[in-house]
């Protein structure tokens, strides 16, 4: 039997009609509707099931028998997992605020991979419109499965260079691959190995572990603690003011009603809350949300956590973090582009031009770089070098400012960088024969683990590069640099020249 897609629709007494002459109508509908359905089932490929469905079986299981790996204590040892999300800057920056919780709460990092641009979204903090801590890992946990399964699954440490915080016992740290592998019993390896075609009891592991990191099932004693709060609520602190006290920031009445919001936020002092003697320091893995924060209207939006008077050794890790640089793959790629193709003294110009509020302000933007580069260009020799980091693609420059400093080629002399450019590729060769991001262990017995994730579950496909080489690049630039007001890759290429990368001697491996 088919549909007739073009038929008219039946009126009321027709309907009737039909049910009076065939009794049979509705069966042959369910029948149908029901083929459909398995054959639906039948060609869709796993990764885009509902990673977190159980069967009413499994879920009608306790905790203890749902979660047998949760009896494992990693011999005392305990962990910090978070949610990271939105662009490579902002995942840094929370990186950074993982690495000063897991110190002050004495608990060791499951270090992450990096995201896909945007592929996690937080929301806005400002606007109390987030997602909540339970949605975002999640979220987080869909896509890293999605990574290690398609190959381009880069850990974080592969990127940045956390070997001198770990030698010096600020920090204790396991990769996210190693961690799972070990806590939920997953065979990573043939995960990566089968890709999309993961075998259904290697899917059910999969939603199993999901599961219970993301914290579906809430708190389980002695094994998962989920971190509710986020920043709509507490601004995290450590050893500054009044446990419980307001915030100065709360969202006006306006918002209140327009939203129905209820949110009062408070100031909460994250080892009390969290540490020894609160009912999470029991649990093996403390698992947030996001831990994204940053100024705003007199506060902080989230975490609070500037410096530590009455702890030396966390005020030591605060003043270290606030650089983290790369690892030397990418330092040695950025300083030779600099060196030998540009080979001259250069202004770098970071221009966002097309992402999110900046695509609004193109003409503040162009001012400032012009403004920049008619000072250069009076005062010294021409060409002005000027390497250019850009998110509008050349063929969209045409009637704008970057096109008539392109034809301008007597004043002014522009350099690129792009993915298929062989210094990028070559490092990104480099990069990923060096996993660095397996290149500790802090977890007694789990080297038999890192052996088989890097065997498995090493990158299939080379990694996207380019931005940290550009930001390397732009820390080099001795005629100045001139980024996007706003834009954290900017403020991160201003924390690398305030740091001096590119007069330091690249950092020895491990």
């Amino acid at each position: 039997m088919f549909f007739n897609l073009n038929r008219t629709a039946a009126n009321p007494k027709q309907w009737i009609k039909k049910k009076r002459r065939s009794p049979l109508f509705f069966l042959s509908i369910s029948l149908i509707s029901l083929l459909f359905f398995f054959f639906f089932l039948a060609h869709t490929p796993i990764a885009n099931y509902a990673i977190f469905s159980t069967s009413s079986k499994a879920a009608n299981l306790a905790p203890s028998q749902k979660y047998p790996h949760c009896r494992t204590r990693f011999h005392g040892e305990k962990f910090l997992w978070y949610a990271p999300h939105s662009g490579f800057s902002n995942q840094l920056s929370e990186f950074k605020n993982a690495i000063l919780m897991a110190s002050i709460l004495n608990r060791t990092l499951i270090v992450p991979p990096v995201l896909d641009h945007h592929a996690v979204a937080l929301g806005s903090c400002p606007k109390f419109r987030v997602q909540s801590p339970k949605e975002i890992r999640v979220s987080v946990w869909d896509h890293i499965v999605e990574l290690l399964r398609s190959g381009r699954y880069v850990s974080m440490a592969d990127i940045i260079d956390i070997s001198p915080l770990l030698s010096s016992s600020l920090v204790r740290a396991i990769d996210f691959r190693v961690f799972v592998s070990l806590w939920c019993g997953l065979n990573l390896d043939l995960v990566c190995s089968n890709g999309l075609n993961a075998p259904p009891s290697l899917v059910d592991s999969l939603k199993q572990c999901g599961s219970l990191l993301s914290g579906i099932d809430g708190n389980i004693d002695r094994c998962l603690f989920a971190v509710d709060e986020d920043c709509r609520t507490t601004v995290w602190t450590y050893q500054n003011g009044v446990d419980g006290s307001l915030d100065s920031f709360q969202p006006d009445e306006q918002l209140k009603k327009k939203k129905k919001i209820s949110y009062v936020r408070r100031r909460r002092d994250v080892y009390k809350a969290l540490g020894p003697g609160s009912e999470a320091e029991s649990a093996t893995v403390l698992a947030f949300g996001s831990l994204f924060t940053s100024p705003y209207k007199g506060s902080e939006l989230y975490i609070d956590i500037q410096k530590a008077p009455g702890d030396p050794r966390i005020e030591s890790l605060i003043n270290k973090i606030e650089f983290l640089p790369f690892v030397p793959e990418i330092i040695d790629a950025g300083k030779q582009f600099a060196a030998q193709t540009i080979n001259a003294p250069f202004l770098c110009a970071q221009l966002r031009l097309l992402d999110g509020q900046f695509k609004n302000h193109w003409k503040a933007t162009f001012l400032g770089l012009r403004q920049k580069l008619e000072s250069l260009r009076q005062g010294g020799s021409r060409p002005v070098h000027i390497f250019m980091m850009t998110d509008l693609p050349r063929a969209n420059w045409t009637g704008n400012y970057l096109s008539d400093l392109a034809r301008d080629s007597a004043n002014f002399k522009l350099y690129f960088l792009r993915e298929e450019d062989l210094p990028v590729m070559n490092m990104a060769k480099k990069l990923a024969l060096a996993g660095r991001g397996l290149r500790f262990e802090s977890v007694p017995g789990s080297l038999g683990a890192v052996a088989k994730v890097e065997k498995h579950c090493s990158p299939d496909i080379l990694p996207d590069v380019l931005l940290y080489v550009e930001e390397t690049v732009c820390s080099c630039a001795s005629l100045g640099f001139v980024g996007t007001a706003g834009s954290t890759i900017a403020q991160s290429i201003e924390v690398m020249r305030k740091f001096g990368l590119c007069s330091r001697p690249t950092q020895t491996a491990f």
